[in-house]
């Protein structure tokens, strides 16, 4: 069984009551029931995990590297445009990892065009709301097991 670490930075514990006209209604725990919804129906065992702290966010994705986990999917937020300190500990434990984001980054604000962890992750997937999440499952599912159909 796959084992995929999931993990939601700062302000996404605030789903479905933030911005809703850019992050919609869907609250965090309605995302990650889906999340393990699909996770279950693939084979796939999925921690989840959500911080505010970057420093928490690194310890584990560097306890991450000492296991048995075989991808990391990350929705950074903001630290996505200001963290060297996660993008060095997604290089170097080297698991395969999907950036996640519920808006597209590239259309809004300039300084969020610019992602530090894109450079080391195996994909990024912006725009597509918390779907986004499930495609970024599926997409690590088809990179670990290519020889599963879609």
């Amino acid at each position: 069984m796959l084992q995929v670490l999931v993990l939601h930075g700062p302000n996404l514990n605030m789903l479905g009551i933030r911005e809703r006209s850019l992050y919609g209604t869907a609250s965090l725990r309605t995302i990650n029931t889906a999340i393990t919804k699909l996770a279950k129906q693939k084979g796939i065992h999925v921690d989840i995990r959500q911080s505010n702290a970057e420093g928490e966010l690194v310890a584990w994705i560097q306890e991450a590297g000492r296991g048995k986990v075989d991808a990391i999917v990350i929705n950074p937020a903001a630290y996505t445009h200001s963290s060297i300190a996660i993008r060095d500990a997604i290089a170097a434990v080297a698991i395969p990892t999907v950036e996640v984001h519920l808006t597209n980054i590239h259309g809004r604000e300039e300084f969020r065009h610019r992602s530090y962890i894109a450079g080391v992750a195996l994909g990024q997937i912006s725009g597509f709301g918390p779907y986004g999440y499930q495609l970024a499952l599926h997409a690590i599912h088809q990179h670990l097991k290519p020889n599963k159909a879609l």
